[in-house]
């Protein structure tokens, strides 16, 4: 298992076909004021992939955008919401189809309120991770071993997960709601884009 950190795109040929774990690091929680800096991605056979985007970054990705915009390749994350959002604004690219783990999460784990990464890691993979990096600079000129770590830790389990959620959604007769969820997440990331992030346009008010 390895961490290989690329500038700027992701080089040809160095994931398996099938599914993606797919991630993001940026400047913050505001998508627009927020740059991307980085993009993680696993093809989950072992080894991570950051895609690290420097100041004034063109966001030119060739590679790194054939993948993610490929609609035969199943795209894992963990709050699919913000990563599609911050992907397609800067790199141009719906990073879809979508398997959202939160949601699944959210659908099938009814009985807590706890579905962070490392809630659901904790239960259901026996596997910990470390948190303390959420909040760094992701933009500064020099990442860090432990930031390029904790970057890599965010897809490095999703795969697992995604083999648990797929039964416990069968299990409990919710698969095709979440399908239902998880293809209306690219419109949901464009709405908040477009200024409703914080309001349920679905709601009486």
């Amino acid at each position: 298992m390895a961490v290989y950190f690329h500038e700027e795109d992701l080089p040809a040929g160095v994931l398996a076909e099938g599914p993606v774990a797919v991630d993001t690091e940026t400047m913050g929680l505001i998508t627009p004021r927020d740059r991307l800096c980085i993009v993680q991605i696993s093809d989950g056979k072992g080894d991570e992939h950051l895609v690290r985007f420097g100041v004034g970054s063109a966001y030119d990705a060739p590679n790194l955008k054939a993948v993610l915009g490929d609609p035969a390749r199943l795209k894992l994350y963990h709050f699919a919401r913000f990563d599609l959002a911050a992907i397609e604004h800067y790199l141009g690219v719906t990073a879809a189809p979508v398997f959202c783990t939160k949601i699944a999460s959210k659908l099938t784990r009814t009985y807590t309120d706890r579905h962070g990464l490392k809630n659901l890691l904790d239960e259901l993979l026996n596997e910990s991770i470390s948190k303390a990096q959420q909040s760094s600079d992701w933009g500064a000129s020099d990442i860090s071993d432990a930031q390029r770590d904790y970057a890599a830790s965010d897809v490095r389990f999703l795969h697992r997960l995604h083999d648990v959620f797929v039964e416990r959604l069968a299990r409990e007769g919710r698969t095709e709601i979440a399908q239902a969820c998880f293809d209306f997440l690219p419109t949901r990331a464009r709405l908040d884009l477009a200024g409703w992030a914080d309001h349920d346009i679905f709601s009486h008010a």
